[in-house]
């Protein structure tokens, strides 16, 4: 979508008295959308699923990009502590168990604001993985609530141009050659074309259940 079609749709929403958020991982990648919503005239909650294995640098740049931009933003956490998160043998979930870990600290974390918002805008790109691929601009989720995509058919080059035309800041990892970047435990740094393949490097798992549970097909 064209930046001024997904103002469109915002507004469209908001006069239809939807409640929305969105969720952020506020990695390089997402703060086109970001600087989007702040100038849609919309008010839009911002949710950062922190899991509490995200670097420090993500932290950072999250508070750095949220005054540059004037964003209300939510910290969502899981309720499980992280004494509870290992295995019989002591290891964290993110060794033994990705997918539960993934559930603990962002999934179930989730679900509580579906049932109270209307649209939840995530700006997954159809180029980023099979999974993304076959997602729609607007798809239903669970609790009645409407996922909207406004970035799905954007490329890596669109989300380069445009943080350059706005003179939006980097990441801080993404210098240091970072293409995805996500918690600490599950993130490598990979000289890939596929972005995405330094997440959860060396196992079968792409998503996490934000992008297949919290989604109907």
């Amino acid at each position: 979508m064209k930046v001024e079609e997904i103002k469109s749709k915002l507004l469209e929403y908001k006069n239809d008295g939807k409640k929305i958020f969105a969720t952020s991982s506020f990695q390089t990648h997402s703060i086109p959308l970001l600087h989007i919503l702040s100038t849609s005239g919309v008010d839009i909650d911002i949710l950062f699923i922190n899991t509490g294995f995200h670097f420090s640098e993500t932290l950072s740049f999250r508070d750095e990009v949220t005054e540059l931009l004037g964003l209300h933003v939510i910290d969502v956490k899981s309720v499980i502590p992280k004494i509870q998160q290992k295995s019989s043998d002591g290891q964290f979930y993110f060794l033994t168990d990705p997918d539960y870990c993934c559930y603990l600290n962002k999934t179930q974390p989730l679900e509580p604001y579906l049932m109270t918002y209307d649209i939840w805008i995530s700006g997954v790109r159809a180029d980023q993985s099979s999974v993304r691929k076959n997602m729609q601009t607007e798809q239903p989720s669970l609790f009645d609530t409407t996922r909207f995509h406004p970035m799905l058919d954007w490329s890596i080059q669109q989300v380069y141009a445009y943080k350059k035309e706005y003179n939006l800041p980097e990441h801080p990892l993404d210098a240091k050659g970072y293409q995805s970047i996500g918690c600490a435990p599950c993130t490598r740094k990979l000289d890939l074309t596929d972005e995405r393949s330094a997440r959860w490097f060396g196992m079968s798992k792409t998503e996490c259940g934000l992008h297949t549970e919290l989604i109907s097909k």
